[in-house]
C-alpha cells in the first residue's frame, strides 16, 4: 500500500532540485509560464507586512504578479515568515500609491478589468461574479478604496457576509477573490 508522507517544500534544499531557482525572478517566472498569467494583484495601498503575507496566496494560485508600494517589504522578517520564499517564484512590481492612478489607467488601456473588493450600491456578489481573464484586483486595508481610485474601478465585488462585523481582513478577502478567480 502507498503511504502518504507530508513534506514541507520550502524547507527542502530546492536550490539543488530546481534549476529555475538559479535564475533571476522574472526569468524564473517566464520559465514557469507565469509571465502571461492574467490576474494582477495590486497591494500598493497595503503596508502591514502581516497583510502582505498574501504574497504566498498569489504564488500558490498562480497570479501573474503582485504589486507592492515598495519592494523593501521583502526584507521584513514578518513578510519573510509569512511568504515562505514565495516572492522567489512570483514577480513583484513596485508602484507607489501616488502612481496608482496612472498605473490603473495603463492597465485599463491594456485590456484589464479593474476589480475592487468593496461594498457599494452596485457591488456584485462574489458568489455570482465571473472574473474576466485579464483581471486586476485592487486591494486596500482599513477605510476601503479611496474615492479617486474607486471611480476607476470597472467592478466592485462584495463578499456575502452574515455576521454583524462588515469587513474581513484584507488578506482573507484577497484570498477568497483569488481563489474564485482561479476556480
Amino acid at each position: 500500500a502507498e503511504v502518504q508522507k507530508k513534506i514541507t517544500p520550502w524547507k527542502l534544499d530546492i536550490q539543488e532540485q530546481e534549476p529555475e531557482l538559479q535564475l533571476i525572478p522574472h526569468q524564473r517566472a517566464a520559465r514557469m509560464g507565469k509571465t502571461h498569467g492574467a490576474l494582477l494583484v495590486v497591494a500598493s495601498l497595503i503596508d502591514k507586512p502581516t497583510n502582505l503575507g498574501l504574497c504566498r496566496t498569489c504564488e500558490i494560485f498562480g497570479a501573474s504578479a503582485l504589486v507592492l508600494d515598495s519592494l523593501r517589504h521583502v526584507n521584513d522578517k514578518q513578510f519573510q515568515a509569512l511568504s515562505v520564499t514565495s516572492e522567489r517564484w512570483l514577480p513583484l512590481l513596485e508602484v507607489k500609491p501616488l502612481e496608482l492612478t496612472d498605473f490603473l489607467q495603463l492597465k485599463k488601456s491594456d485590456g484589464y478589468c479593474i476589480v475592487g473588493v468593496e461594498q457599494t450600491a452596485n457591488s456584485h456578489s462574489l458568489e455570482s461574479y465571473h472574473f474576466p481573464k485579464k483581471t486586476l484586483l485592487l486591494l486596500n486595508e482599513r477605510e476601503g478604496i479611496p474615492a479617486n481610485l474607486l471611480q476607476m474601478l470597472d467592478v466592485c465585488v462584495e463578499i456575502p457576509q452574515q455576521g454583524v462585523i462588515r469587513s474581513l481582513n484584507v488578506h482573507v478577502s484577497a484570498a477568497l477573490l483569488i481563489w474564485e478567480y482561479t476556480r
